[in-house]
């Protein structure tokens, strides 16, 4: 495989280790990032354009100087708890800035986009693991951003022939296992960093946040998936889009869930430290179960997950929280 392809927030967490395996396999990413949770050293050696969605100029640059086979889009904002409280910021950066990336592309000629998604658009769940056909029903505008976006990309699809795949994330984790990137955000609102920098003592305990939600021990339960098994479900869908017409969503996930306090005593077993940790009332917006069901991605895309011990996944992590880090990206 090879081609050019603009990678938007390819700076960030999932979008570097993105860029990583498209340079192995032979693509030649751009990456088009503001730098506002990215990281310009996650991407070092690979070029870097600074500008934002919501820039028109910006992009309407970056597609005047390359010819691009492809588009991936992992720009957004991301925190549920923000997004409840300043909905504005989600709607105009998350649907917006979108709206702007799918105008530039059809100026240039650009058919093919991978776009990130959410199992935030289920809301609360109705079975106890999640297919694509659950009924969408989002509890906080981060999910409602994304879902709409789903539905423009299949709108865009029928009206200008745009060709779209979006994966529905459960929980990303972990880290490449060289140790060079990782997760770094700022501020830090994911569960398994947040464990891990209370066990470097870089914060004073972990929070968590409610405890009688319906699940065994009260605290929410997510479903883990390497950041890894991500980029390559989305490397596997360039091909996929060649063979297929249309605007396509698949869940990515491990298909377990673990509770917050699972993942916690997991990540003591891993680091060897009794990493302290107190209740915090819910937050608004948060589902109590999200487990995904992922055949569909995997009898159609020919994808698996590699990582699927939620052990495993944090023993990256663990690897990267310890190395110089904090390090090249601090």
């Amino acid at each position: 495989m090879s081609g050019k392809v603009l990678v938007c927030g390819g700076a960030g967490y999932i979008g570097s280790h993105m860029v990583r395996q498209l340079v192995a396999a032979g693509f030649e990413p751009v990456v088009f990032d503001n730098l506002s949770q990215g990281h310009a050293a996650a991407v070092e050696g690979v070029p870097l354009v600074r500008g934002d969605l919501l820039d028109p100029a910006a992009l309407a640059a970056v597609f005047a100087g390359h010819e691009f086979d492809a588009v991936y889009h992992f720009a957004a904002l991301i925190s549920v708890g923000d997004s409840v409280i300043a909905p504005e910021l989600y709607y105009r950066n998350n649907v917006v800035g979108a709206l702007n990336l799918l105008d530039a592309m059809r100026t240039a000629g650009v058919g093919r986009i991978v776009f990130s998604s959410t199992a935030a658009v289920y809301g609360n769940p109705r079975t106890d693991k999640i297919a694509e056909t659950h009924p969408q029903a989002p509890i906080n505008p981060y999910g409602w951003s994304k879902l709409m976006m789903e539905q423009i990309l299949a709108d865009h699809a029928r009206a200008h022939g745009i060709r779209a795949v979006s994966f529905r994330y459960f929980n990303a984790a972990g880290a490449d296992p060289g140790g060079a990137i990782g997760e770094a955000h700022d501020p830090e609102t994911h569960l398994v960093p947040n464990i891990l920098c209370a066990a470097l003592g870089l914060r004073p305990m972990l929070e968590i946040f409610g405890d009688d939600y319906d699940t065994s021990d009260g605290t929410c339960v997510r479903d883990y998936i390497h950041v890894n098994d991500i980029a390559s479900a989305h490397l596997a869908a360039l091909d996929w889009m060649d063979a297929h017409e249309g605007a396509h969503v698949f869940n990515l996930g491990n298909g377990s869930g673990f509770s917050n306090l699972e993942v916690l005593e997991a990540a003591r077993k891993v680091t060897g430290i009794d990493i302290p940790h107190r209740i915090r009332p819910r937050r608004e917006g948060d589902a109590g179960t999200l487990v995904a069901d992922s055949a569909k991605a995997q009898s159609h895309l020919g994808w698996r997950p590699q990582h699927s011990g939620i052990e495993e996944i944090i023993e990256s992590a663990w690897a990267w929280h310890r190395a110089p880090k904090y390090g090249p990206f601090a």
